[in-house]
Protein backbone atom coordinates (compact mmCIF):
# COMPACT_ATOMS: atom_id res chain seq x y z
CA UNK A 1 0.00 0.00 0.00
CA UNK A 2 1.05 3.53 -0.30
CA UNK A 3 2.46 5.74 2.23
CA UNK A 4 0.30 8.15 4.31
CA UNK A 5 2.02 10.63 6.16
CA UNK A 6 0.69 11.20 9.70
CA UNK A 7 -0.63 14.74 9.74
CA UNK A 8 -2.81 16.50 12.26
CA UNK A 9 -6.72 16.41 11.48
CA UNK A 10 -5.84 20.19 11.90
CA UNK A 11 -3.62 21.19 8.97
CA UNK A 12 -3.00 23.78 6.81
CA UNK A 13 -0.40 24.18 4.74
CA UNK A 14 0.97 27.23 5.06
CA UNK A 15 1.26 26.70 8.75
CA UNK A 16 3.64 24.10 7.67
CA UNK A 17 5.67 25.53 4.86
CA UNK A 18 5.52 29.10 6.08
CA UNK A 19 4.83 30.06 9.85
CA UNK A 20 7.07 27.64 11.70
CA UNK A 21 10.39 28.96 9.93
CA UNK A 22 10.70 32.09 12.35
CA UNK A 23 9.80 29.76 15.49
CA UNK A 24 12.65 26.96 14.39
CA UNK A 25 15.06 29.56 14.19
CA UNK A 26 15.53 30.72 10.26
CA UNK A 27 13.55 33.93 10.37
CA UNK A 28 16.99 35.79 9.29
CA UNK A 29 17.54 33.07 6.91
CA UNK A 30 16.87 33.85 2.59
CA UNK A 31 13.94 31.94 1.83
CA UNK A 32 13.87 33.13 -2.10
CA UNK A 33 15.81 35.47 -4.43
CA UNK A 34 14.16 36.60 -7.02
CA UNK A 35 14.56 39.20 -10.35
CA UNK A 36 14.14 42.32 -7.74
CA UNK A 37 15.81 40.93 -4.55
CA UNK A 38 16.16 38.67 -1.56
CA UNK A 39 13.65 37.88 0.95
CA UNK A 40 14.20 35.89 4.23
CA UNK A 41 12.12 33.78 5.72
CA UNK A 42 10.52 36.38 8.31
CA UNK A 43 9.45 38.80 5.35
CA UNK A 44 8.11 35.90 3.33
CA UNK A 45 5.64 35.14 6.35
CA UNK A 46 4.69 38.89 6.23
CA UNK A 47 4.09 39.09 3.21
CA UNK A 48 2.34 35.71 2.87
CA UNK A 49 0.17 37.01 6.04
CA UNK A 50 -0.55 40.26 4.18
CA UNK A 51 -1.53 38.64 0.77
CA UNK A 52 -4.16 36.64 2.89
CA UNK A 53 -5.33 39.42 4.79
CA UNK A 54 -5.67 41.36 1.51
CA UNK A 55 -7.58 38.34 0.05
CA UNK A 56 -10.23 38.62 2.89
CA UNK A 57 -10.82 41.79 3.07
CA UNK A 58 -11.70 41.98 -0.77
CA UNK A 59 -14.69 39.52 0.24
CA UNK A 60 -12.66 36.26 -0.87
CA UNK A 61 -14.52 33.37 1.56
CA UNK A 62 -12.92 29.72 1.71
CA UNK A 63 -13.28 27.12 -0.83
CA UNK A 64 -13.27 29.98 -3.46
CA UNK A 65 -10.81 30.16 -6.47
CA UNK A 66 -8.25 32.89 -6.87
CA UNK A 67 -6.58 32.57 -10.02
CA UNK A 68 -2.74 33.23 -10.26
CA UNK A 69 -1.35 34.51 -13.33
CA UNK A 70 2.07 35.20 -12.02
CA UNK A 71 5.48 35.49 -13.08
CA UNK A 72 8.49 33.54 -11.22
CA UNK A 73 8.59 36.21 -8.44
CA UNK A 74 8.08 36.55 -4.44
CA UNK A 75 4.27 37.80 -5.44
CA UNK A 76 3.58 34.05 -6.52
CA UNK A 77 4.73 31.99 -2.87
CA UNK A 78 3.22 35.13 -0.90
CA UNK A 79 -0.23 34.58 -2.78
CA UNK A 80 -0.03 31.24 -2.78
CA UNK A 81 -0.02 30.53 0.40
CA UNK A 82 -2.09 33.07 1.59
CA UNK A 83 -4.68 32.30 0.16
CA UNK A 84 -4.68 28.43 1.05
CA UNK A 85 -4.21 29.95 4.99
CA UNK A 86 -7.50 31.87 4.87
CA UNK A 87 -9.24 28.62 3.42
CA UNK A 88 -9.40 29.75 -0.38
CA UNK A 89 -8.27 27.80 -3.39
CA UNK A 90 -5.40 29.16 -5.41
CA UNK A 91 -5.03 28.02 -9.10
CA UNK A 92 -2.00 29.06 -10.52
CA UNK A 93 -2.09 28.93 -14.36
CA UNK A 94 0.62 28.95 -17.48
CA UNK A 95 1.67 32.48 -18.22
CA UNK A 96 2.53 31.15 -21.96
CA UNK A 97 -1.46 31.03 -22.73
CA UNK A 98 -3.47 32.98 -24.58
CA UNK A 99 -6.72 35.13 -24.37
CA UNK A 100 -9.30 33.09 -25.27
CA UNK A 101 -7.31 30.15 -23.21
CA UNK A 102 -7.62 33.02 -19.95
CA UNK A 103 -11.04 33.81 -20.37
CA UNK A 104 -11.58 29.41 -20.67
CA UNK A 105 -10.01 29.12 -17.38
CA UNK A 106 -11.74 32.20 -15.61
CA UNK A 107 -15.29 30.68 -16.45
CA UNK A 108 -14.50 27.31 -15.48
CA UNK A 109 -12.69 27.82 -12.18
CA UNK A 110 -15.18 30.27 -11.41
CA UNK A 111 -12.25 32.36 -9.80
CA UNK A 112 -13.33 35.08 -7.67
CA UNK A 113 -10.10 37.06 -7.82
CA UNK A 114 -7.05 37.20 -10.01
CA UNK A 115 -3.53 37.76 -9.88
CA UNK A 116 -1.99 39.20 -12.76
CA UNK A 117 1.69 39.80 -13.56
CA UNK A 118 2.06 43.14 -15.02
CA UNK A 119 3.60 42.03 -18.32
CA UNK A 120 0.50 39.54 -19.06
CA UNK A 121 -1.86 42.33 -18.18
CA UNK A 122 -2.46 42.52 -22.52
CA UNK A 123 -3.83 39.57 -22.88
CA UNK A 124 -6.15 39.55 -19.65
CA UNK A 125 -8.07 43.41 -20.36
CA UNK A 126 -10.20 42.04 -23.40
CA UNK A 127 -11.84 39.70 -21.16
CA UNK A 128 -11.65 40.73 -17.58
CA UNK A 129 -15.08 43.00 -17.50
CA UNK A 130 -16.99 40.49 -19.05
CA UNK A 131 -16.13 37.35 -16.55
CA UNK A 132 -19.88 36.02 -14.56
CA UNK A 133 -17.43 35.17 -11.28
CA UNK A 134 -14.54 37.70 -11.27
CA UNK A 135 -14.95 40.57 -9.13
CA UNK A 136 -11.15 41.06 -7.93
CA UNK A 137 -8.16 41.99 -10.10
CA UNK A 138 -4.82 42.41 -8.31
CA UNK A 139 -1.71 43.58 -10.48
CA UNK A 140 1.82 42.80 -9.76
CA UNK A 141 4.29 45.07 -10.81
CA UNK A 142 3.89 48.46 -12.87
CA UNK A 143 0.16 49.34 -13.44
CA UNK A 144 -1.60 52.68 -14.78
CA UNK A 145 -1.41 55.68 -12.36
CA UNK A 146 -5.36 55.10 -11.63
CA UNK A 147 -4.83 51.39 -10.16
CA UNK A 148 -3.36 50.86 -7.09
CA UNK A 149 -0.55 48.00 -7.18
CA UNK A 150 -0.76 44.81 -5.27
CA UNK A 151 2.65 45.77 -3.18
CA UNK A 152 1.06 49.14 -2.29
CA UNK A 153 -2.29 47.11 -1.06
CA UNK A 154 0.18 44.26 0.99
CA UNK A 155 1.30 46.97 2.78
CA UNK A 156 -2.12 48.00 3.88
CA UNK A 157 -2.70 45.30 5.42
CA UNK A 158 -1.97 42.97 8.46
CA UNK A 159 1.27 41.44 8.67
CA UNK A 160 -0.58 39.26 11.38
CA UNK A 161 -2.76 35.91 10.25
CA UNK A 162 -4.23 32.81 12.21
CA UNK A 163 -4.89 29.97 9.80
CA UNK A 164 -8.21 28.78 8.50
CA UNK A 165 -9.42 25.75 10.09
CA UNK A 166 -8.71 23.36 7.38
CA UNK A 167 -7.63 19.82 7.53
CA UNK A 168 -5.23 17.77 5.36
CA UNK A 169 -8.35 16.47 3.47
CA UNK A 170 -9.60 19.88 2.25
CA UNK A 171 -9.27 21.15 -1.26
CA UNK A 172 -6.12 23.30 -1.13
CA UNK A 173 -5.05 24.25 -4.69
CA UNK A 174 -5.95 23.51 -8.25
CA UNK A 175 -3.46 22.93 -11.36
CA UNK A 176 -4.90 22.83 -15.08
CA UNK A 177 -3.36 19.97 -16.73
CA UNK A 178 -1.78 21.06 -20.13
CA UNK A 179 -4.38 20.76 -21.97
CA UNK A 180 -2.02 19.24 -24.77
CA UNK A 181 -4.69 16.55 -26.28
CA UNK A 182 -7.84 18.53 -25.52
CA UNK A 183 -9.42 21.39 -23.05
CA UNK A 184 -7.28 21.76 -19.81
CA UNK A 185 -8.84 19.95 -17.23
CA UNK A 186 -8.71 21.82 -13.01
CA UNK A 187 -6.92 18.81 -11.38
CA UNK A 188 -8.19 19.24 -7.58
CA UNK A 189 -5.52 18.67 -4.91
CA UNK A 190 -6.22 18.53 -1.26
CA UNK A 191 -3.89 20.52 1.64
CA UNK A 192 -1.94 17.23 2.72
CA UNK A 193 -0.46 16.80 -0.92
CA UNK A 194 2.61 19.41 -0.95
CA UNK A 195 3.85 17.40 2.40
CA UNK A 196 3.73 13.94 0.94
CA UNK A 197 5.69 15.36 -2.36
CA UNK A 198 8.21 17.03 0.08
CA UNK A 199 8.87 14.43 2.05
CA UNK A 200 8.62 11.40 0.17
CA UNK A 201 10.55 12.67 -2.84
CA UNK A 202 12.11 15.93 -2.01
CA UNK A 203 13.60 14.76 1.50
CA UNK A 204 13.99 11.03 0.92
CA UNK A 205 15.05 10.52 -2.41
CA UNK A 206 16.55 14.11 -4.13
CA UNK A 207 17.80 14.53 -0.56
CA UNK A 208 17.16 18.57 -0.10
CA UNK A 209 19.20 19.94 2.49
CA UNK A 210 18.59 23.56 4.55
CA UNK A 211 21.58 24.55 3.27
CA UNK A 212 20.86 23.96 -0.17
CA UNK A 213 20.22 26.98 -2.73
CA UNK A 214 17.69 25.71 -5.74
CA UNK A 215 17.14 26.56 -9.08
CA UNK A 216 14.24 25.56 -11.55
CA UNK A 217 14.28 26.34 -15.30
CA UNK A 218 10.59 24.60 -14.69
CA UNK A 219 8.26 27.55 -13.65
CA UNK A 220 6.46 27.46 -10.30
CA UNK A 221 2.94 27.04 -11.89
CA UNK A 222 4.02 23.96 -12.91
CA UNK A 223 3.62 21.18 -10.33
CA UNK A 224 7.13 20.00 -11.40
CA UNK A 225 8.34 23.64 -10.70
CA UNK A 226 6.28 24.03 -7.72
CA UNK A 227 7.89 21.26 -5.88
CA UNK A 228 11.33 22.01 -7.17
CA UNK A 229 11.35 25.88 -6.32
CA UNK A 230 8.80 26.40 -3.44
CA UNK A 231 7.17 23.38 -1.42
CA UNK A 232 10.68 21.53 -1.32
CA UNK A 233 12.97 24.36 -0.33
CA UNK A 234 10.08 25.57 1.98
CA UNK A 235 9.93 21.76 3.75
CA UNK A 236 13.51 21.53 4.93
CA UNK A 237 14.19 25.78 4.96
CA UNK A 238 16.46 25.76 1.68
CA UNK A 239 17.00 28.74 -0.29
CA UNK A 240 15.06 28.82 -3.73
CA UNK A 241 16.24 30.53 -6.85
CA UNK A 242 13.48 32.37 -9.22
CA UNK A 243 13.71 33.94 -12.52
CA UNK A 244 10.81 35.48 -14.16
CA UNK A 245 12.02 35.48 -18.15
CA UNK A 246 12.11 32.09 -20.32
CA UNK A 247 15.02 29.56 -19.33
CA UNK A 248 16.72 30.29 -22.53
CA UNK A 249 20.65 28.04 -22.28
CA UNK A 250 22.42 31.88 -21.90
CA UNK A 251 19.46 32.75 -19.40
CA UNK A 252 20.04 29.57 -17.03
CA UNK A 253 23.76 29.41 -17.29
CA UNK A 254 23.80 32.85 -16.20
CA UNK A 255 21.89 32.25 -12.91
CA UNK A 256 23.93 28.85 -12.33
CA UNK A 257 27.50 31.09 -12.73
CA UNK A 258 26.16 33.93 -10.35
CA UNK A 259 23.94 32.40 -7.80
CA UNK A 260 26.09 29.02 -7.47
CA UNK A 261 22.70 26.70 -6.89
CA UNK A 262 23.54 23.74 -5.38
CA UNK A 263 20.53 21.87 -6.96
CA UNK A 264 19.34 22.35 -10.45
CA UNK A 265 15.85 21.26 -12.21
CA UNK A 266 15.52 21.36 -15.69
CA UNK A 267 13.34 19.11 -18.55
CA UNK A 268 15.34 17.19 -21.40
CA UNK A 269 15.22 19.85 -24.22
CA UNK A 270 16.96 22.30 -21.84
CA UNK A 271 19.33 20.08 -21.00
CA UNK A 272 20.01 19.08 -24.63
CA UNK A 273 19.63 22.67 -25.67
CA UNK A 274 22.51 23.85 -23.21
CA UNK A 275 25.26 21.09 -23.84
CA UNK A 276 24.36 22.24 -28.10
CA UNK A 277 24.43 25.79 -27.88
CA UNK A 278 27.84 26.87 -29.22
CA UNK A 279 27.94 30.34 -27.36
CA UNK A 280 28.13 29.14 -24.50
CA UNK A 281 31.71 27.83 -24.74
CA UNK A 282 32.74 25.49 -21.90
CA UNK A 283 30.58 27.26 -19.02
CA UNK A 284 30.45 25.11 -16.32
CA UNK A 285 28.04 26.87 -14.48
CA UNK A 286 27.80 26.73 -10.57
CA UNK A 287 30.80 24.88 -8.99
CA UNK A 288 28.54 24.32 -5.91
CA UNK A 289 25.80 22.03 -8.01
CA UNK A 290 25.29 18.63 -6.29
CA UNK A 291 22.05 16.92 -8.37
CA UNK A 292 20.82 17.96 -11.25
CA UNK A 293 16.87 16.71 -12.19
CA UNK A 294 15.26 16.18 -15.43
CA UNK A 295 11.01 15.56 -15.50
CA UNK A 296 8.61 16.54 -18.13
CA UNK A 297 9.67 13.09 -20.68
CA UNK A 298 12.12 10.94 -20.50
CA UNK A 299 15.73 11.93 -20.48
CA UNK A 300 17.53 10.62 -23.38
CA UNK A 301 20.48 8.32 -22.42
CA UNK A 302 23.12 10.22 -24.70
CA UNK A 303 22.11 13.57 -23.20
CA UNK A 304 22.46 12.11 -19.79
CA UNK A 305 26.22 10.60 -20.35
CA UNK A 306 26.83 13.88 -22.10
CA UNK A 307 25.70 16.05 -19.55
CA UNK A 308 27.93 14.12 -16.70
CA UNK A 309 30.71 14.17 -18.83
CA UNK A 310 30.74 17.96 -19.03
CA UNK A 311 29.80 19.14 -15.94
CA UNK A 312 30.77 15.99 -13.39
CA UNK A 313 26.62 16.11 -11.54
CA UNK A 314 24.90 13.38 -12.68
CA UNK A 315 21.14 14.27 -14.06
CA UNK A 316 18.41 12.08 -12.01
CA UNK A 317 15.53 11.54 -14.49
CA UNK A 318 12.00 11.05 -13.02
CA UNK A 319 8.51 10.93 -13.95
CA UNK A 320 5.94 13.07 -12.07
CA UNK A 321 2.51 14.52 -13.33
CA UNK A 322 -0.34 17.49 -12.31
CA UNK A 323 -2.51 14.49 -11.13
CA UNK A 324 0.28 13.07 -8.84
CA UNK A 325 1.76 16.39 -8.20
CA UNK A 326 5.43 15.36 -8.56
CA UNK A 327 7.85 12.83 -9.16
CA UNK A 328 6.86 9.39 -8.10
CA UNK A 329 9.44 7.30 -10.20
CA UNK A 330 13.10 8.13 -10.31
CA UNK A 331 16.54 7.14 -10.56
CA UNK A 332 18.14 8.38 -7.25
CA UNK A 333 22.22 10.03 -6.36
CA UNK A 334 22.99 6.46 -5.28
CA UNK A 335 21.27 4.45 -8.02
CA UNK A 336 21.54 5.67 -11.57
CA UNK A 337 20.68 4.15 -14.72
CA UNK A 338 20.80 6.02 -17.65
CA UNK A 339 18.13 5.28 -20.26
CA UNK A 340 15.45 4.44 -17.18
CA UNK A 341 13.55 6.04 -15.27
CA UNK A 342 14.96 4.35 -12.10
CA UNK A 343 12.52 2.65 -9.73
CA UNK A 344 9.27 3.75 -7.70
CA UNK A 345 9.46 6.33 -5.17
CA UNK A 346 9.17 5.08 -2.13
CA UNK A 347 6.00 5.73 -0.85
CA UNK A 348 4.23 4.66 -4.57
CA UNK A 349 3.35 1.46 -5.74
CA UNK A 350 3.32 1.22 -9.43
CA UNK A 351 1.82 -1.38 -11.86
CA UNK A 352 2.08 -2.14 -15.81
CA UNK A 353 -1.18 -3.38 -17.14
CA UNK A 354 -1.97 -4.10 -20.95
CA UNK A 355 -5.36 -2.94 -22.41
CA UNK A 356 -7.39 -5.21 -20.55
CA UNK A 357 -6.32 -3.82 -17.23
CA UNK A 358 -4.13 -6.87 -16.14
CA UNK A 359 -0.89 -7.19 -15.30
CA UNK A 360 2.47 -7.67 -17.57
CA UNK A 361 5.35 -9.59 -17.41
CA UNK A 362 8.93 -8.13 -16.95
CA UNK A 363 9.74 -7.26 -20.33
CA UNK A 364 6.58 -6.39 -21.79
CA UNK A 365 4.97 -3.21 -22.70
CA UNK A 366 2.52 -1.51 -20.53
CA UNK A 367 0.27 1.22 -19.11
CA UNK A 368 1.67 2.62 -15.91
CA UNK A 369 -0.48 2.89 -12.96
CA UNK A 370 0.53 4.91 -9.77
CA UNK A 371 -1.08 4.65 -6.33
CA UNK A 372 0.08 7.63 -3.90
CA UNK A 373 -1.57 9.59 -1.31
CA UNK A 374 -0.24 12.97 -3.26
CA UNK A 375 -2.71 11.95 -6.14
CA UNK A 376 -5.49 14.39 -7.02
CA UNK A 377 -9.00 13.79 -6.40
CA UNK A 378 -10.50 14.32 -9.48
CA UNK A 379 -10.84 16.89 -12.20
CA UNK A 380 -12.88 19.83 -11.91
CA UNK A 381 -17.07 19.35 -13.41
CA UNK A 382 -15.44 16.58 -15.50
CA UNK A 383 -16.80 13.26 -14.06
CA UNK A 384 -16.21 10.92 -17.25
CA UNK A 385 -12.84 12.27 -17.36
CA UNK A 386 -12.05 11.75 -13.59
CA UNK A 387 -13.99 7.80 -13.42
CA UNK A 388 -10.84 7.09 -16.49
CA UNK A 389 -8.37 8.61 -15.20
CA UNK A 390 -8.78 7.86 -11.23
CA UNK A 391 -9.72 4.82 -10.35
CA UNK A 392 -10.07 3.51 -6.55
CA UNK A 393 -6.21 4.00 -5.14
CA UNK A 394 -4.75 3.42 -9.02
CA UNK A 395 -4.31 7.11 -11.15
CA UNK A 396 -3.81 6.24 -15.01
CA UNK A 397 -0.66 7.97 -16.09
CA UNK A 398 -1.08 6.89 -19.78
CA UNK A 399 2.45 6.35 -19.82
CA UNK A 400 3.81 3.31 -21.15
CA UNK A 401 6.85 1.65 -20.08
CA UNK A 402 8.80 -1.62 -19.77
CA UNK A 403 10.09 -3.01 -16.36
CA UNK A 404 13.56 -5.16 -16.49
CA UNK A 405 14.01 -8.13 -14.22
CA UNK A 406 15.93 -5.58 -12.33
CA UNK A 407 12.77 -3.44 -11.50
CA UNK A 408 14.18 -0.28 -13.59
CA UNK A 409 11.47 1.37 -15.53
CA UNK A 410 12.26 2.38 -19.29
CA UNK A 411 10.16 4.92 -21.33
CA UNK A 412 8.09 3.64 -24.10
CA UNK A 413 6.40 6.66 -24.98
CA UNK A 414 2.50 7.82 -24.55
CA UNK A 415 -0.31 5.57 -24.97
CA UNK A 416 -1.50 7.67 -27.37
CA UNK A 417 1.86 7.62 -29.52
CA UNK A 418 2.47 3.91 -29.47
CA UNK A 419 3.37 2.52 -33.38
CA UNK A 420 2.53 -0.85 -34.72
CA UNK A 421 5.01 -1.69 -36.86
CA UNK A 422 4.79 -5.31 -38.83
CA UNK A 423 2.55 -6.23 -35.77
CA UNK A 424 5.15 -5.13 -33.27
CA UNK A 425 4.82 -2.25 -31.01
CA UNK A 426 7.90 0.07 -31.31
CA UNK A 427 8.50 3.23 -28.87
CA UNK A 428 8.70 6.50 -31.04
CA UNK A 429 11.16 7.89 -27.73
CA UNK A 430 12.98 4.63 -28.59
CA UNK A 431 13.77 6.09 -32.33
CA UNK A 432 14.18 9.89 -30.87
CA UNK A 433 16.93 8.48 -28.60
CA UNK A 434 18.75 6.89 -31.23
CA UNK A 435 18.15 9.68 -33.38
CA UNK A 436 19.53 12.22 -30.64
CA UNK A 437 22.85 10.27 -30.86
CA UNK A 438 23.99 11.59 -34.19
CA UNK A 439 26.12 14.11 -33.77
CA UNK A 440 23.74 16.32 -36.01
CA UNK A 441 20.30 16.19 -34.35
CA UNK A 442 19.38 18.36 -31.94
CA UNK A 443 16.27 17.85 -31.32
CA UNK A 444 13.86 14.42 -33.17
CA UNK A 445 9.77 13.44 -33.03
CA UNK A 446 8.94 10.07 -34.30
CA UNK A 447 5.22 9.50 -35.31
CA UNK A 448 2.75 7.12 -37.17
CA UNK A 449 3.11 7.24 -40.71
CA UNK A 450 0.83 5.67 -43.85
CA UNK A 451 3.00 4.56 -46.75
CA UNK A 452 1.62 3.45 -50.49
CA UNK A 453 0.08 -0.28 -49.26
CA UNK A 454 -1.64 2.19 -46.28
CA UNK A 455 0.86 0.28 -43.79
CA UNK A 456 2.16 2.17 -40.31
CA UNK A 457 5.98 2.83 -40.60
CA UNK A 458 8.00 5.36 -38.47
CA UNK A 459 8.25 9.05 -39.51
CA UNK A 460 10.78 11.40 -38.04
CA UNK A 461 10.70 14.81 -37.65
CA UNK A 462 14.53 15.97 -37.27
CA UNK A 463 15.68 19.53 -36.06
CA UNK A 464 19.65 19.60 -36.86
CA UNK A 465 22.22 21.53 -34.82
CA UNK A 466 23.41 25.02 -35.60
CA UNK A 467 24.88 25.15 -39.23
CA UNK A 468 23.95 21.84 -40.27
CA UNK A 469 21.95 21.76 -43.09
CA UNK A 470 19.08 18.71 -43.89
CA UNK A 471 19.50 17.23 -47.23
CA UNK A 472 19.26 13.22 -48.72
CA UNK A 473 22.82 12.61 -47.49
CA UNK A 474 22.22 13.52 -44.19
CA UNK A 475 18.32 11.36 -44.28
CA UNK A 476 20.55 8.07 -45.44
CA UNK A 477 23.09 8.53 -43.01
CA UNK A 478 20.44 9.31 -40.03
CA UNK A 479 18.67 5.93 -41.47
CA UNK A 480 22.00 3.92 -41.45
CA UNK A 481 23.05 5.39 -37.89
CA UNK A 482 19.39 4.26 -35.95
CA UNK A 483 19.37 0.70 -38.91
CA UNK A 484 22.72 -0.18 -36.43
CA UNK A 485 21.40 1.26 -33.43
CA UNK A 486 17.61 -0.79 -32.91
CA UNK A 487 15.91 -3.33 -35.01
CA UNK A 488 16.01 -2.67 -38.33
CA UNK A 489 11.74 -2.62 -38.22
CA UNK A 490 12.38 0.60 -36.62
CA UNK A 491 13.63 2.91 -38.49
CA UNK A 492 12.38 6.03 -39.96
CA UNK A 493 11.38 5.37 -43.21
CA UNK A 494 10.93 9.50 -43.86
CA UNK A 495 12.81 12.23 -42.65
CA UNK A 496 11.78 15.61 -42.70
CA UNK A 497 13.83 18.47 -41.30
CA UNK A 498 11.94 21.27 -39.62
CA UNK A 499 13.24 24.60 -37.35
CA UNK A 500 11.43 23.31 -34.61
CA UNK A 501 8.99 20.87 -33.01
CA UNK A 502 5.67 21.72 -31.47
CA UNK A 503 5.83 21.89 -27.94
CA UNK A 504 3.71 22.30 -24.73
CA UNK A 505 4.77 24.88 -21.83
CA UNK A 506 6.58 22.07 -20.18
CA UNK A 507 8.34 21.22 -23.15
CA UNK A 508 6.38 17.81 -23.82
CA UNK A 509 6.55 17.26 -27.95
CA UNK A 510 3.34 17.49 -29.17
CA UNK A 511 3.06 14.67 -31.74
CA UNK A 512 -0.17 14.40 -32.44
CA UNK A 513 0.56 18.27 -34.39
CA UNK A 514 2.73 16.32 -36.44
CA UNK A 515 0.54 13.21 -36.82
Amino acid sequence: MPRLLDLPRSYNAASHFIDRHSAEGRGDKIAFIDDKGRYSYAELTARVNRAGNLLRSLGVQPEQRVMLALLDGIDFPALFFGAMKIGAVPVPVNTLLTTQDYDFLLRDSRAVALAVSDALLEKFRPIVTDQPYLRQVLISGRVPATITPLEALLQQQSDQLDPAPTTPDDIGFWLYSSGSTGKPKGTMHLHGDLAHTAVLYGEEVLGIREDDVVFSAAKLFFAYGMGNAMTFPLHVGATALLMAERPTPQAVMQRLKDHQPSIFYGVPTLYGAILADNTLGREQGSAKLRHCVSAGEALPEDIGKRWQERFGVTILDGIGSTEMLHIFLSNRPDDVRFGTTGKAVPGYDLRLVDEHGQDVKDGEIGELLVAGYSSATGYWNNRTKSLATFQGIWTRTGDKYIRDADGYYTYAGRSDDMLKVSGIWVSPFEVESALLAHESVLEAAVVAHEDADRLIKPKAYVVTKQGISGDGVLIESLQVFVKERLAPYKYPRWIEFVDELPKTATGKIQRFKLR
